[in-house]
C-alpha cells in the first residue's frame, strides 16, 4: 500500500462509516506525514543535526545518541558521550518526538528547541558551549549564508541553531504502519496474531497510556505501579524536575512507535527483547500475568507499529577553514 496523507483518504476510497469509526473508536492514533514549509531551514537543521563540530571533541553529533539508521535511538542501555562517559539514562528516539507534550524522560525540555540546547552545553555528552559552538558555525561561510537565507542575518545565536535541529526534528515522523493501514481500512493489513495482540493490549489496559499518534508521550506515569520496579540506575524520574515526593520514578511514558528498532528498553535499558518488556510492564504496571501465547500476541502487534523511517541522505556538511576553532580531543588518561 503506498503512503497515505490522512487528509486524503476519502480521495482514494478507503474513507466511510467503517473508516471513519475505526479511527474515531480506537485509542492509537494514525501519525501524519510530515509538512515541510520552510526546506532551507529543514535542510539546516539536518546539517546542524549532523555536525559533530557541535561538540568539544568534535566527534559528537545529535545523530550519535539518536541514530536515524536504527530508530532514532542508539540501542545502548546508556549513551556515551564526551571523554567515553556512560550516561546516566537511556537515549529515547528523536522519531516522532514532536508527537511528545515535553522532551526527555523526566520531561524538563517543554520543546524540541528547548531540548536540542541541552545535549551541546552538558559536559557528560556534547560538552561544549553555546557561545563556543556559535563561534565555530560562525567561522564557516557556508554556515553563516546559509543562517542568511534562513534568517536573515549571517549572525548566528544559539537560539537559531536550536530553532533549525527542531525544525529537522519535526520532519522526523514515521507514517504509514501496518497498523495504520489497519486504522485507515485495510483489513488484510494485520495478522491474526497482531489484531489477538492489539486486542488484548487493550484489554488489560495498556492503552490507559499508550494512546495517541505516537502510542505514548502524553502522560507521567511511575515506574512501577503495582509492584516496584527494581533497578541500579539512579535516576528518579519526574521527580528531579518538581522536586515533589510524588513523582518519584515517574517518568514520562515512551511512544510505542518502532519500538522493535529502539530496544534496550526502559529508562534504564535493562531489557533487550520485547518479549521480556511486555512481560516486566504487565506485572509492574497493571498486576497481569500473561501467558506465553498473549506475550507474543502483542510483541506481534507492537511490530505493526514500525512506520516508514525518515527519507533522507546524509548531509555534505560545509568544510572548516582555517579559522574554525580547533576541537579539543578525547582525554587518554
Amino acid at each position: 500500500m503506498k503512503p497515505v496523507a490522512w487528509g486524503m483518504v476519502a480521495a482514494l476510497g478507503l474513507a466511510g462509516p467503517a473508516f471513519a469509526d475505526r479511527i474515531a473508536n480506537e485509542p492509537i492514533k494514525p501519525i501524519e506525514p510530515a509538512t515541510v514549509e520552510n526546506s532551507l531551514k529543514v535542510e539546516l537543521g539536518k546539517k546542524l543535526f549532523f555536525d559533530p563540530r557541535l561538540s568539544r571533541s568534535g566527534f559528537i553529533s545529535c545523530n550519535s545518541c539518536h541514530n536515524l539508521s536504527t530508530g532514532g535511538s542508539d540501542n545502548l542501555p546508556t549513551s556515551i558521550g564526551h571523554n567515553w562517559q556512560e550516561g546516566p539514562i537511556n537515549s529515547p528516539t528523536v522519531l516522532n518526538s514532536s508527537l511528545s507534550m515535553a522532551q526527555f524522560w523526566d520531561g524538563r525540555a517543554e520543546s524540541l528547541q528547548e531540548q536540542a540546547a541541552g545535549p551541546i552545553a552538558n559536559p557528560g555528552e556534547m560538552a561544549f558551549t553555546h557561545n563556543l559552538a556559535v563561534d565555530v558555525l560562525q567561522s564557516i561561510p557556508e554556515y553563516r549564508q546559509h543562517f542568511e537565507q534562513v534568517y536573515g542575518t549571517e549572525q548566528i545565536t544559539i537560539d537559531e541553531v536550536t530553532d533549525a535541529i527542531a525544525e529537522f526534528e519535526e520532519t522526523l515522523v514515521t507514517p504509514n504502519s501496518r497498523f495504520d493501514q489497519w486504522l485507515a481500512g485495510d483489513d488484510e493489513a494485520l495478522t491474526e496474531a497482531e489484531l489477538a495482540g492489539y486486542n488484548l493490549f487493550k484489554e488489560i489496559g495498556c492503552a490507559g497510556c499508550h494512546h495517541g499518534p505516537a502510542a505514548g508521550g502524553t502522560s507521567y506515569q511511575r515506574m512501577g505501579i503495582v509492584e516496584e520496579y527494581m533497578t541500579n540506575n539512579p535516576s528518579q524520574g519526574r521527580f528531579e524536575v518538581t522536586g515533589q515526593d510524588r513523582d518519584r520514578m515517574s517518568f514520562k511514558v515512551p511512544t510505542l512507535r518502532n519500538v522493535e528498532l529502539t530496544y534496550p528498553y526502559f529508562h534504564d535499558g535493562a531489557y533487550w527483547n520485547l518479549e521480556e518488556a511486555v512481560d516486566v510492564m504487565a506485572t509492574l504496571q497493571l498486576g497481569r500475568e500473561l501467558d506465553e501465547t498473549g506475550i507474543n500476541n502483542i510483541v506481534a502487534f507492537l511490530h505493526s507499529l514500525t512506520g516508514e523511517q525518515p527519507d533522507f541522505q546524509l548531509p555534505q556538511l560545509p568544510p572548516s577553514t582555517k579559522d574554525t576553532p580547533r576541537p579539543i580531543p578525547f582525554e587518554t588518561e
